[in-house]
């Protein structure tokens, strides 16, 4: 009985040591919060100085884009757009290059994103069954062939946030006051028809139930007058396909596009915001140039095809750690199990989209900027080594289709290491 007021007298002794550990952990947590705030700062002021310039320097700011475009005063969605070469340096020329550009992509819409008869409501020139090459009806239905398929992708675009759901504040007026008429999504968008199930028992009357069926949507598209994000997306992406029929659109476009589309719509100026649009067309435009040979499977062999790359990834790991190379070359896991996905789509789908931009910015900041995603690839199967070389084939498999949540700066880190 006398152990008992023991145990309490030092566990009331041991208070005051814990306190004062946490205490000094709390200081030190302070400390480095400070030190933390004060290199963002840095960083911040940084950015500011550079393109402040009448001439930004292209060279430094690749430096600073390479290790992270803060989140802060529209600094990305200006990085993106000089790294893509949409900009020019010299800030004088910004204006003129923006309204020739906007402008541009407004006669696109009128051109191209419109029906045959969308403009007014007398009689086309051609009939709709008309199937001669000069028949606007019979684009009209072609197109609507690859607009299906980027409606689906559309609709479905990263789910894990509501953005490309919301209304956009700046709809196109002519579109989306039109009565439907002009809005791409009607032309594909399944109708209500009406159904029946027909039940017989034996010789006696048939009996029909009438039935209401709906196509199901995962984004509703918006009410008279307003606009979705995903609707802007398809949109841009249709022109696209228009504007380059010899590719076309081809499935996970829409994931290359919604990072780009999310960070101009996102900017906290204003102007940027309102031609969000017009300049998401541009620079995705600009990026898939670079990347196109990624989606055009005749490529696939070619030097900047998926092939190569993967080829590449490959021989990067057996350099790097050839104990992982080995292990999944002896289960037979070959890069395209896994991989494929990684760097046609650029790691879209692997990371939430702020780790995703983040990502971007040191990959659009690297002259040999698909050179960097191999590597940051190669980081990512480095950093799972110790359970790929303890996994079988299906554990590893699993584990490489489904990568593990990871702080993004550690993958980074260790891809520049490489």
């Amino acid at each position: 009985m006398k152990i008992q007021p023991n145990k309490k007298i030092i566990i009331c002794q041991s208070l005051p040591l814990a306190f004062e550990v946490s205490q000094r952990s709390h200081n030190i947590n302070i400390i480095a919060l400070v030190q933390i705030m004060s290199l963002y700062k840095a960083r911040v002021k940084a950015f500011e100085d550079l393109l402040g310039n009448d001439e930004i320097n292209l060279d430094k700011l690749r430096k600073l884009c390479f290790n992270g475009i803060p989140d802060t005063s529209g600094y990305r969605s200006l990085c993106w757009k000089l790294l893509f070469g949409y900009l020019s340096p010299k800030r004088k020329d910004w204006n003129d290059l923006l309204n020739k550009k906007r402008e541009l992509y407004r006669q696109f819409i009128n051109e191209m994103a419109i029906p045959p008869c969308g403009n007014n409501d007398n009689q086309c020139a051609d009939h709709p069954l008309s199937d001669g090459p000069e028949s606007a009806w019979s684009t009209f239905f072609k197109d609507n062939e690859f607009l299906l398929q980027i409606d689906k992708d559309v609709r479905r675009l990263c789910p894990d946030i509501s953005f490309f759901q919301q209304a956009t504040e700046f709809p196109n007026a002519d579109i989306a006051n039109s009565r439907g008429v002009r809005r791409l999504h009607t032309r594909v968008t399944p109708s209500i028809l009406s159904s029946a199930n027909v039940e017989r028992k034996g010789l006696g009357l048939t009996k029909i139930s009438l039935l209401t069926k709906r196509a199901p949507e995962n984004y509703e598209a918006m009410e008279e007058g307003q606009e979705a994000h995903w609707e802007i997306v398809q949109r841009i992406l249709f022109l696209y396909a228009k504007l380059n029929p010899g590719q076309g659109y081809v499935q996970g476009m829409n994931e290359i596009i919604g990072p780009i589309y999310y960070t101009f719509a996102s900017d906290p100026n204003i102007e940027y915001r309102e031609f969000a649009e017009a300049d998401c067309f541009f620079c995705f435009t600009a990026l898939m140039s670079e990347i196109r040979d990624f989606f055009i499977k005749t490529l696939d062999e070619s030097e900047g095809g998926i092939k190569q790359k993967m080829t590449k990834l490959s021989c990067l790991l057996k350099e790097k750690d050839v104990e992982v190379w080995n292990r999944l070359r002896d289960q037979e896991l070959y890069p395209q199990y896994y991989s494929f996905r990684w760097l046609t789509l650029m790691l879209s789908q692997e990371f939430p989209l702020p780790d995703v931009c983040r990502i971007w910015d040191s990959v659009f900041a690297d002259e040999n900027r698909f050179k960097f995603l191999v590597d940051v690839c190669c980081a990512m199967i480095i950093l799972l080594r110790e359970q790929i070389l303890e996994n079988d084939f299906a554990s590893n498999m699993k584990l490489l289709q489904n990568f593990p949540e990871i702080d993004i700066n550690v993958v980074l880190t260790k891809a520049a290491g490489l």
